[in-house]
Parts: structure tokens; sequence; C-alpha cells
């Protein structure tokens, strides 16, 4: 068997583990927002002092390796799996995260256990083997919700369950001076390095991803409302009438602006004014369905545009207008004007589509407000009057 030359790889080991750690308990020190990065760099840390503290056997101290070092790696295979907790979006659960090191405490005070080696290896890979499926478990349950792919951390986390699976049905057999001199410890001391290295790449990797989609949002989203700007409406629109276009798909546009707008603004505050744009994003949401394209493209202008035959168009936009009229106003008179344009095989631009949907709000506007007008191939067509 290929030997190797164990206390340099043990200090090869230690030495980048504790790097690994460094850098990301500093990445978390630069902004102190993603937990993960906090618990993932104290993981490593501990780790490496586990994994020293388990070199040190048949020194005189064997409690000290067996005990304390084990007891090391088992918080650290517990914070491995609250670090994919809170990247999950869940709280750590403290008395878990202590209650694999306190058993292992427990069970070596009982001295069969204490002086079987074997009991004790298949008993730390019982612990261990439980925190890293609890943290495959979390990545599973939250994968469809996440904005980032967990699967390169579960690859390295089932490869990491698998190796300390095997190292368990191995059950090799030395005497509790000699496992430094170990083989085994060798490959051990490898893939714990593989492993650590590979977390730390994956977990700045996440959050490196997931900020970078939270800046890419933020420059796509209306801070009032949570819906898409303008510019995220122009971009996704374009994809979605390229879609429509490739299927031969109607498409409609509804334009949206809220009446007497500013007589709200000035009458109530701006607080009220920003309620009411919430509210009408609200209910044009709860309207939508999940192809259906819908922003805040100004002021208090909204558009929305759906795949959908003029009919339908027309039938959506009367509702939204009769929702938003009745809906609860606390002493406020609201009421939208809806401008609708019309494609019925997509072959049009976007630009195209808004100018029509604005003559027709235009036209909504001039001739009362509160209605819903549209603006087909030729003639204006009323679509709704409001109601008396």
């Amino acid at each position: 068997m290929f030997q190797f030359h164990l206390p340099s790889l043990l200090v090869a080991n230690t030495s980048v583990i504790t790097l690994c750690g460094l850098l990301l308990l500093f990445s978390w020190l630069r902004g102190r927002e993603q937990r993960l990065l906090l618990w993932a760099g104290i993981m490593l840390l501990l780790a490496s002092a586990g994994l020293i503290l388990n070199a040190l056997r048949g020194m005189g101290m064997d409690w000290l390796p067996v005990i304390v070092g084990n007891m090391l790696l088992l918080l650290c295979g517990a914070m491995n799996w609250t670090a994919m907790r809170l990247f999950c979006g869940r709280s750590p659960r403290y008395a878990w995260v202590l209650a694999g090191a306190l058993l292992w405490l427990a069970a070596c005070f009982w001295p069969p256990f204490y002086q079987s080696l074997q009991a004790r290896v298949l008993f730390n890979t019982l612990l261990m083997g439980a925190y890293l499926l609890a943290a495959l478990l979390e990545l599973w349950r939250a994968r469809s919700q996440l904005d980032v792919s967990p699967l390169p951390a579960m690859i390295l986390i089932a490869f990491h369950l698998a190796f300390m699976t095997m190292r368990a049905l191995l059950s090799f057999d030395e005497s509790a001076g000699a496992l430094q001199n170990s083989p085994l410890f060798g490959y051990l001391l490898i893939e714990s390095l593989l492993y650590a290295v590979g977390m730390a790449f994956v977990m700045l990797s996440m959050v490196k991803e997931r900020a970078e989609q939270g800046l890419r949002l933020a420059a796509y989203r209306d801070v009032l409302t949570g819906v898409a700007n303008r510019r995220g409406f122009l971009e996704s629109g374009e994809r979605l009438l390229a879609l429509c276009r490739r299927q031969q798909r109607p498409l409609a546009l509804l334009l949206f602006d809220l009446d007497h707008f500013k007589r709200i603004n000035d009458g109530f505050g701006h607080a009220a004014g920003d309620q009411v744009l919430v509210d009408f994003a609200k209910l044009v949401q709860g309207q939508m369905r999940k192809e259906d394209i819908f922003a805040r493209i100004g002021g208090e202008e909204f558009a929305c545009l759906i795949v959908a035959d003029r009919q339908q168009a027309m039938t959506m936009a009367e509702r939204i207008r009769a929702d938003f009229f009745t809906l609860e106003s606390n002493g406020l008179t609201r009421s939208v004007s809806i401008g609708v344009s019309f494609c019925a095989d997509a072959e049009c631009d976007l630009q195209w589509l808004l100018a029509q949907a604005d003559q027709a709000l235009y036209s909504a506007k001039h001739q009362g407000r509160n209605r819903v007008r549209c603006l087909p191939t030729g003639d204006w067509l009323l679509v709704a009057e409001p109601a008396r």
C-alpha cells in the first residue's frame, strides 16, 4: 500500500483548512450578512484543531484526542448542517448542534465503549453521518425555492458521507496508539482536506452567486411595489414576445394609469399615495398567470404583457378596473384607466404595443377616466364603461 509521510501531510492538511476557515471568516466580516460564512469559517478552524488532536494518540494523553478531538469534529459536522440550514433560510437549532458532541462525551465515560476502537469508529460515523444526512436533506427540501443551485454542495456532502460510511464498514483493527501510523489515516487526511477546500469554495460560490442575483434583482425591480421596473419589463417583454412569435401565439399589452394620483399625494400625503401603488400592484399580481409580465414603468403607470387573445385581454382589464374601483380605500376614491393593445401572432414590436396601448390609455383618460379602451387595427373600440 502506498505510504504517506503523515507528519508532513498533517501539517499541510491543517494549514490549508485553517487558511480556508480564515478566508471564510474574513469574507463574513466584510459584510456580516451571510451567517453561513461565519459558521463555515468556525467549522473549518475547529476541524483543523480536531485533526491535530486526533494525531496525538499514543503520546500519554489519549483521552485528549479520543474525547476532545472527536467532540470538535462532531461539532464541525453539526456546524456544516447549520450552515446549510442558514443558506436555505432556516434558523440554527443550537440544542442539536451540541447533541452529537455531548452524546460522544457521555459514551466515552462508559469503559467498554472507550476501550473498543471499533465501537468508537462506528458510533462516531453514525453521529457524523446523521449530521451529513441532515445537511443533504436541508438542501434537497429547499432545492426548488433556492435562488442558486445546491447541487455542488450536495455532491460534496454525499461523497463525504460515503467515505465516512466506508471507513466504518472497513472497521480497521489497530491499537489506540497506532492510529497516526495507519495508512488509512493518510487517506482520511486527504479526503478531509478535499472536502474542506471543496466546501469552502462551494459556499463562497453560492454566496457570491446569491449576492449577484440580489444586485440583478435590485436593478430590475421596483423597490416600493416589488414588481419589475421599466428596464425589467422591456427585457422580459422582449423574451416573451420572441417566444410567442415562434409559437404563433397572441399577445396583449395592458397599460394602467392611476386616476388623479397627484391629488391623492397632495391631499393625503405621499405615504397614502405609496400605499395605493402597493395595493394596485398586489391586486394585479393576483390576476396574473406565471407567464405574464407585470411592471411599474413610471410614477403611477403600470404595464402588463399577457399571452391572451383580444377578448381575454379585455376581460382581464375590466376585471382589474372594477376590482380596484371597489377595493377598500380608507376614505380614498381610487380608480384606474386602462389602455389595451393587441397582436394576434406576436409579429409586432414591443415599442409598437406600448405606443398603441398609450394611445388607448389617452382615449380612456380623455373620455372620463375609470374605463378601459382597446386600440385594434383601425378604429377605437370601447371595451367597458365604468359602473355608474
